[in-house]
């Protein structure tokens, strides 16, 4: 993995088959963003180590910041407050990703800097800077009590939305037993992804590609002449995987018959993100014209402007779990394989050129 980014990109999605999917649902996972979390210094308290007030943390993608309170506050007891300070800490609360919040501050206000990038990455990046407060929350601006029993509501709202965009109903989450469902809070909490995919694995689609090599079995199901290739290489000087392969489509073919398939659902959960602007959702069926429903196509429609027909040039470019996302790749395997741990594919928007 970069320093803050998820898996490299380049040319269309990759080889979809188990152990490629796989691969990709854990780099995503494993993916994390550097933080710098510094207490407010006028409300720090008498008593305190002023010179150790800032506090640094490498934080999952998939994450909630909730979830790194019980650490922060941890360090900040042995470093800054002394017992009794700290027992006046607050519990602040934010219920987008981390990943997420990284990303659109990069393309809101940009978090790639000049300084050498660690040994192991290749794009120079800056933390995302959080000033902890010690006082009580801004209840009037937080959609939710801020605790971590309300973001893990909002999570579980989340996750029933994309389930419901993408099958037309929610019967796979709400059909969960109530293990389950605490079982996927309780795996996001602990890191743990074996834990956390036994279980989303019953949300989640599967990714058996469209195949040029498909032909229809009598049952209605498809066969391969041969598995779809593999191609996944170490770029120079990078620590990333950077798969690419052949387009996974054939116009004359037909698509999987597989009702649990990630091309034959009814919506990927797709949001896109603007620079300090609106939030935009849409209807993303997987297949346009029985082809496979690419990115290029997806932004050309909803943002024209930005991303106009050739020979004009794009004027932005698409940030999807902190990679800059190549236009041909497929919005289905997006949904399966680059979702957040609540199902959905958040699209940041970075004006200008992308980050090198």
């Amino acid at each position: 993995m970069s320093y803050a980014n998820g898996p490299a990109m380049r040319g269309g999605a990759p080889s979809q088959t188990p152990a490629a999917t796989s691969l990709f649902r854990r780099l995503v996972w494993e993916g994390t963003v550097p933080l710098e979390i510094k207490i407010d210094s006028k409300e720090l308290p008498a008593g305190s180590d002023r010179g150790l007030e800032c506090y640094y943390i490498q934080a999952p993608r998939i994450s909630y910041l909730p979830l790194l309170l019980p650490d922060i506050k941890k360090h900040l007891t042995d470093l800054v407050l002394d017992e009794t300070n700290a027992g006046i800490l607050k519990e602040d609360d934010w219920h987008w990703p981390i990943g997420l919040l990284y990303d659109y501050n990069t393309i809101s206000h940009g978090l790639h800097s000049t300084i050498p990038p660690l040994p192991g990455t290749s794009t120079p990046t800056q933390p995302l800077r959080l000033t902890l407060h010690l006082v009580s929350p801004p209840l009037d601006k937080l959609l939710l009590t801020p605790s971590p029993e309300s973001c893990k509501l909002s999570y579980m709202g989340q996750l029933k939305e994309a389930d419901f965009l993408r099958w037309g109903n929610t019967k796979r989450v709400t059909g969960l037993r109530k293990q389950d469902h605490d079982g996927l809070w309780e795996s996001l909490k602990n890191h743990n992804f074996d834990d956390f995919w036994r279980i989303a694995s019953k949300i989640f689609p599967t990714t058996t590609p469209l195949s040029p090599n498909a032909s229809p079995n009598p049952n209605g199901t498809s066969t391969f002449a041969s598995p779809p290739p593999t191609a996944l290489s170490l770029p120079p000087n990078s620590s990333t995987l950077s798969p690419s392969r052949p387009p996974s489509t054939d116009p004359s073919g037909p698509p999987v018959a597989d009702r649990d398939g990630a091309y034959t659902v009814r919506s990927v959960p797709v949001r896109i993100y603007l620079p300090d602007g609106p939030v935009l959702q849409d209807l993303v069926p997987p297949l346009v014209d029985e082809r496979a429903h690419t990115l290029r196509q997806f932004l050309r429609t909803h943002l024209p402007l930005l991303f106009p027909p050739p020979p004009s040039q794009p004027q932005a470019y698409a940030l999807v779990q902190g990679v800059v996302c190549p236009g041909d790749a497929e919005m289905a395997w997006l949904g399966a394989c680059m979702a957040g741990a609540d199902g959905w594919v958040n699209v940041c928007i970075g004006l200008g050129r992308p980050p090198r």
